[in-house]
């Protein structure tokens, strides 16, 4: 029985120092001065589309990491944008800017058109659901898709 309470509190004493001095990031320093005002507030969150809509010209560097780690821990970013982004991320930071600007919608893209597949395949897609998608799918642009992704799939089930 001695064992065990030796485990948990040599345990204890080793995250103690994590878990208490643990501060969220807007605390403030120790001077006591404001937390620093960030332009990439909420127009770098990623949108309903996964990508962040902001000018990435008035973003300094950090703000344009901030805004890809963001991006990537949204839950509805898909795996070509998450990968991009993670090369990015791995890259310099033009790269990030680059990924930001350009690569992000890009890969979005890829993402939608992998979603309304998926929902072609699913066996309990309706006929009106499928004609959405291929009408969608047809039209090929990423707005095309994003629309059916966002409204025009619910339309066609009602």
């Amino acid at each position: 029985m001695r064992l065990p309470r030796a485990a948990l509190t040599v345990a204890a004493v080793a995250l103690a120092p994590t878990l208490l001095l643990a501060t969220p990031a807007f605390a403030g320093d120790s001077t006591g001065a404001a937390p620093r005002a960030s332009a990439a507030g909420a127009a770098a969150t990623p949108t309903a589309g996964g990508c962040p809509t902001v000018t990435v010209g008035e973003l300094d560097d950090h703000d344009v990491r901030i805004a890809i780690l963001r991006l990537m821990s949204h839950p509805d970013t898909g795996k070509a944008v998450y990968a991009a982004a993670e090369a990015a991320m791995n890259g310099t930071v033009q790269d990030q800017r680059n990924f930001l600007e350009k690569g992000c919608w890009e890969k979005q893209y890829e993402d939608d058109r992998v979603a309304v597949f998926r929902i072609l395949g699913l066996p309990t897609t309706t006929p009106a659901v499928r004609a959405a998608a291929v009408r969608a799918l047809e039209i090929g642009t990423p707005e095309a898709l994003r629309d059916f992704l966002v409204r025009g799939q619910y339309e066609a089930k009602s």
